[in-house]
């Protein structure tokens, strides 16, 4: 008789919600006792634009031929109230990151880049650099709870003022700025201790609600004599009301941000479990707007998220009037890049991966305040792909809009996109591809 043979033995399984990442951070936090902080925006799977897609012109529509037939790109931002509201040849601008998180050149390459494409670029928090003015021909001058850098002076030299409430990877929270990127100069700038972590409050000091901001806003049109559109952005929770308050306020523009937003610093828990997907928000805001006869009297300026030309064109088709670039435009000018690869695994990490902007030790020379790194960054080379990178958005964008036969961007409409899953039918209203069903709205 044969002996009984042995069992096959089963493959190691690992557990789809105690996953390798999921670990690791278990372990990381019992040994430490402290929560992980990181730059970057959300990294998991959420739905996105990649989720819709655009029916092109066929027999039932009839496209505009190549490039001899013009689809026009500008946008006019502001012309609500201001005097003096901002022409943009393109419908892509610069997101608010400041002098502080940013190295120097780093925030003259996106002046640069900016202007060589006749489209803004934005102060962030700690105030205004004279190469930031010197560099940018249109400029949005940020109003944040921290008052970091808040010069009234600086603030009438700024084509337009964005009163910051919440941005996308952290609404409801404060900004970080850690000790190690405190430099003398920001410092100075933030009336800071040098070396010493700067955590900004979550909210501003002087309102708790939206009648006092008609008053902030009121004051800051008075400072500048009615002559600068003043934004109003908010991180994308609850966007229809958001958007309803800040046009109740006096908005002249509207600024929505995703949750794929990026951030310098903030805590690894809010950048992924804190606001909602921009494709889930944008409908909403319109919306509201719609709701108020202000669409696009009130301009909506959407971001989080936005990589390339189909992006663009899809959030105008959605009813943005233009979208907002930060991340993005970081990696245009050289963030992870792969020709660092050797100092990022010196890191502890990859090109691609890098996400620990808040310590300062960018190879790249952009998310850092040392002297030696940011020496690495030539701004006209970087604001030059910067601008390379703009051109191609926008080219895509008129691509898409030409198959769609729209003369210009912001005839892109939702008629024009179908979705690919049942999420993003119902977050984007529009029809699931093939059938005319939108989830969650009754049949009419």
């Amino acid at each position: 008789m044969s002996a009984p043979t042995s069992p096959t033995p089963m493959p190691p399984r690992r557990s789809a919600t105690f996953d390798e990442y999921a670990i690791a951070e278990i372990h990381r936090a019992a040994a430490t006792g402290i929560y992980d902080i990181r730059g970057f925006g959300a990294k998991r799977r959420v739905p996105h634009f990649d989720d819709l897609v655009f029916l092109g012109a066929s027999v039932s529509r009839y496209p505009l031929e190549g490039y001899r037939e013009k689809c026009a790109t500008d946008v006019v931002l502001g012309t609500r109230f201001a005097k003096k509201p901002i022409h943009l040849k393109i419908p892509v601008t610069i997101a608010g990151m400041s002098f502080g998180a940013l190295s120097g050149p780093a925030k003259e390459a996106l002046g640069r880049g900016a202007s060589a494409m006749g489209t803004s670029t934005t102060t962030g928090d700690g105030g205004m650099t004279p190469e930031e003015r010197g560099h940018s021909s249109i400029l949005v001058y940020q109003l944040l709870p921290s008052r970091y850098g808040m010069n009234p002076d600086d603030l009438r030299k700024a084509d337009a003022i964005e009163v910051v409430i919440g941005q996308g990877a952290k609404p409801g929270g404060g900004g970080m700025l850690l000790g190690q990127k405190i430099s003398p100069r920001v410092a100075a700038m933030r009336n800071l201790p040098e070396g010493i972590d700067q955590r900004s409050a979550c909210r501003h000091p002087d309102w708790t609600g939206p009648d006092d901001l008609t008053i902030k806003i009121q004051e800051i049109r008075e400072i500048t004599d009615w002559e600068k559109p003043v934004y109003v952005k908010v991180g994308a929770t609850r966007p229809y009301y958001d958007v309803a308050l800040a046009v109740k306020s006096g908005a002249d523009v509207v600024v929505l941000d995703g949750m794929q937003g990026g951030t310098a610093a903030t805590q690894e828990v809010f950048i992924e479990h804190v606001g909602i997907p921009i494709l889930a928000a944008i409908r909403p805001a319109v919306q509201a707007l719609q709701d108020l006869d202000m669409h696009r009297k009130v301009q909506l300026v959407v971001s989080g998220g936005i990589r390339n030309g189909a992006d663009v064109a899809k959030a105008l088709a959605l009813g943005a009037d233009a979208v907002s670039i930060g991340t993005a435009a970081l990696v245009a000018l050289g963030d992870n890049d792969p020709i660092y690869e050797e100092d990022y695994q010196a890191l502890g990490t990859t090109a691609g991966a890098y996400d620990d902007w808040h310590e300062g030790r960018d190879p790249a020379g952009i998310t850092t305040q040392d002297p030696a790194l940011a020496a690495r960054l030539d701004p006209i080379a970087a604001g030059r792909r910067l601008a390379n990178y703009l051109s191609v958005l926008t080219l895509e964008a008129q691509t898409i809009a030409r198959a769609c036969g729209k003369s210009h961007l912001h005839n892109l409409e939702p008629e024009d996109l179908v979705a690919l899953t049942i999420e993003a039918a119902a977050m984007a209203r529009v029809p699931l591809a093939g059938t005319d069903w939108i989830p969650g709205q009754k049949p009419v």
